[in-house]
């Protein structure tokens, strides 16, 4: 039997039925069959929208006392909606930004700078905001500047959470930093990055700290291409053109694979191997291995 394409599904009826209810005033039955129309993939992201934005019983801004907004273009949550493994994308998202930020804290408590004492922090590379609702938690707004190539991300975080920001640029040597930072915070950008810009990114990304800040970045090391069967070159160093990004060309934002020994060269040979004061294999999500660069 062929289903025609007309036809509404299941989650469309619901979301049409929670809508109804919201009209008529009934929020208690609207929130039942919001989160119903939430549990159904194609109306998951319209049912939370409505859920959230009218303050509804099972809304995740109530339970974690943050803004859980999530733009429709977010590639991150659509890796996660996307994702076999993944039975609750919106929770499991929501809590990847808070491991986020509670692995940050350990990081900058091992080199003597808590988090909660950084006057600013500069988020590189911020995407849509699934960490920066987080920072922004922990800090206040006034203290978190965000910085994406994706305008439109940009705009999303400045809009729903009250940030800073500013766009990025392609090119490295384009970025214009309005100030410097004390804490510049890099996550899963050099795991994307083509030879050709992954030293020129770690100096720039190194002007932007302030005199005595920090610079923090994460890469692809070797664990994790261990259990993706990656096979890096002499160098320590592996790139393929693909990655969940659809808004950035795959030649500029691909997956890098890295070992200690290359990240270890390309800092002595760009900011010089002294500026590094910590380094944590596998630090993020039990995945990523992190660097610690202090600016004189």
């Amino acid at each position: 039997m062929t289903t025609s394409s007309t036809e509404t599904t299941l989650g469309q009826r619901l979301l049409a039925e929670g809508l109804a209810l919201l009209s008529q005033g009934d929020r208690t039955s609207a929130a039942q069959v919001l989160a119903r129309a939430r549990d159904e993939r194609d109306t998951l992201l319209a049912a939370h929208a409505l859920i959230e934005t009218n303050d509804l019983v099972g809304s995740y801004s109530n339970v974690m006392g943050l803004d859980c907004t999530i733009s429709a273009q977010d590639d991150i949550f659509g890796f996660f909606a996307g994702h076999h493994s993944s039975k609750n994308p919106l929770r499991d998202y929501l809590a990847d930004g808070w491991r986020t930020l509670s692995e940050l804290m350990l990081l900058l408590e091992a080199v003597d700078q808590p988090l909660l004492k950084t006057p600013r922090v500069l988020e590189f590379a911020s995407g849509h905001g699934r960490f920066t609702r987080h920072l922004v938690k922990a800090l206040g707004a006034q203290r978190v500047v965000v910085s994406d190539v994706v305008q439109s991300a940009v705009a999303f975080s400045r809009a729903t959470f009250g940030v800073e920001g500013f766009s990025s640029a392609s090119v490295p040597e384009k970025v214009e930093w309005p100030a410097r930072y004390e804490v510049v915070f890099v996550l899963s950008l050099f795991s994307h990055l083509p030879r050709a810009t992954w030293s020129r990114w770690l100096t720039v990304l190194y002007d932007a700290v302030a005199p005595g800040g920090l610079l923090v970045l994460s890469t692809h090391g070797i664990k994790a291409a261990n259990f993706d069967n990656v096979t890096l070159d002499d160098e320590g160093y592996f790139f393929a053109a693909s990655s969940e990004s659809t808004a950035i060309d795959e030649q500029e934002y691909g997956t890098t694979f890295t070992s200690e020994a290359f990240v270890l060269a390309r800092i002595a040979e760009t900011v010089g191997a002294d500026k590094l004061v910590h380094k944590a294999p596998v630090h993020f999500w039990n995945h990523q291995d992190a660097y610690v660069l202090r600016k004189p």
